[in-house]
C-alpha cells in the first residue's frame, strides 16, 4: 500500500483541531484532519461536553425560577419537567453547532476530512481505517487532538449493576428519582444541580475532605453550602466498597471513617474524572511518551518526545476547557 503525503495530519476535529485545520490550508499546507466519527465532528465540547450540558443548565435554571417564583412576588405552579424535550432540546442545539463545525471543515478541507480511526505505524506514518477501505498517510507534521473519554474505576459489582456517564445521563429522557453522584469535581456537581433542580432527589459522594478538592477551600466551602441550600446531599471522606443493582435499585456500599453504611438510589452517576483517548492510536509505533495515566507528555510549546509530532487540548493533561485549547491553538499557530 503506498502512503499518501501532506504537509501536516490533525487527529482529531476537537476545539484546536478544527482552529488549526483552517489556519494550515490558508498558509499552503496541504493538511489532513482525520476524524474517527461525524457524530465527534467539533469535539467534545459542542457534542458531549459545554454545549450539551449549558443547554440542560438553561433548562434547570428555568424549573428552578418557576419553583421559586413566589420570591418574586409572582404565583405560579409546580414545574412539571419534560427531560424528553429537555434532551431533544439538547439534541437540536448540538446538532446544528455539529453541522456548521461540519461545513466549516468540508469549506476549508475538502476531501481532506477523512471520517476514521487513525492509528500510528510509525512516527511519520498512521494508518486510517474508514467505512469502505485502509488508507497509509503520511506526513512531515502531526498533530494529536483526540480528547479524554469519562474515567471508571475499578469498583467490585460497578459493570454488573450499570451506571451512567456524562454522556449517557444526557440521554435520559425520565427523571431519576434519587441520583447518586459519584464524583464531587466540577462535572459531577453540574449534573447534581441540574438533577436537583429538575426534581430529583441527589446525593453527592465524594473521597476527599472537600468538594473541588483542586479549588481553595473557601471557595469549595461556599460552593457546598449553595448546593446544599439547594437540597443537594453530601457525603464526604467516603470509599465506595461495592456497588449491586437490587431489584430496581443500585445499592452503593460505603466506607465513612470507622462507619459501613449502605446508599441505596435509582441511578448510579460516575463523575470522577476523565481519562485521556490514547489507547486506540498505538503511540508506541511512533514512540511518544505518555505519562502514568495515559496523558502524552508535551513541553509549552506542546512538543512530544518526538520531533514533527503535538498533542493538543485534553489529551496533553493540561486544564481541560475549551477557552484553554483555543488560546494555546492560536499561540501555537504563529509559532509553527
Amino acid at each position: 500500500m503506498n502512503p499518501e503525503y501532506y504537509d501536516d495530519i490533525i487527529i482529531g476535529s476537537g476545539k484546536a483541531g478544527k482552529t488549526l485545520a483552517p489556519a494550515l490550508v490558508a498558509d499552503g499546507r496541504k493538511t489532513a484532519l482525520v476524524e474517527r466519527s461525524l457524530t465527534m465532528i467539533g469535539g467534545g465540547c459542542i457534542n458531549i461536553a459545554c454545549i450539551p450540558t449549558k443547554t440542560m443548565v438553561a433548562s434547570a435554571e428555568v424549573a428552578n425560577t418557576v419553583r421559586n417564583s413566589a420570591t418574586y412576588g409572582v404565583k405560579a405552579n409546580a414545574p412539571i419537567v419534560d427531560l424528553a424535550a429537555v434532551i431533544g432540546r439538547k439534541r437540536s442545539v448540538v446538532h446544528s453547532m455539529r453541522e456548521m463545525d461540519l461545513h466549516n471543515l468540508e469549506t476549508a478541507l475538502g476531501h481532506e476530512l477523512i471520517v476514521g480511526m487513525g492509528r500510528f505505524v510509525s512516527s511519520k506514518t498512521i494508518e486510517v481505517t474508514t467505512v469502505d477501505t485502509t488508507r497509509l498517510l503520511t506526513a512531515e507534521r502531526f498533530f494529536i487532538n483526540t480528547g479524554t473519554r469519562p474515567l471508571i474505576p475499578s469498583l467490585p459489582g460497578l459493570t454488573e449493576a450499570g451506571f451512567l456517564t456524562s454522556e449517557s445521563i444526557m440521554e435520559l429522557e425520565q427523571l431519576p428519582e434519587h441520583l447518586i453522584v459519584l464524583g464531587s469535581g466540577y462535572i459531577g456537581l453540574e449534573f447534581a444541580q441540574i438533577f436537583q433542580r429538575f426534581g430529583s432527589r441527589v446525593t453527592v459522594i465524594g473521597h476527599s475532605e472537600q468538594i473541588l478538592s483542586n479549588q481553595d477551600s473557601d471557595i469549595a466551602i461556599a460552593v457546598q453550602t449553595v448546593l446544599e441550600r439547594e437540597g443537594i446531599e453530601f457525603l464526604l471522606k467516603t470509599n465506595v466498597l461495592r456497588v449491586d443493582r437490587v431489584d430496581n435499585a443500585t445499592v452503593l456500599q460505603l466506607q465513612v471513617a470507622d462507619r459501613f453504611l449502605s446508599l441505596q438510589g435509582s441511578h448510579l452517576l460516575v463523575a470522577i474524572g476523565r481519562a485521556p483517548t490514547t489507547d486506540s492510536l498505538n503511540l508506541a509505533a511512533a514512540g511518544v511518551a505518555t505519562d502514568a495515566h495515559g496523558f502524552i507528555v508535551v513541553n509549552d510549546r506542546l512538543e512530544t518526545n518526538i520531533p514533527g509530532i503535538w498533542a493538543l487540548g485534553d489529551i496533553n493533561g493540561g486544564l481541560q476547557y475549551t477557552p484553554m485549547s483555543r488560546s494555546t491553538i492560536t499561540e501555537l499557530s504563529k509559532r509553527i
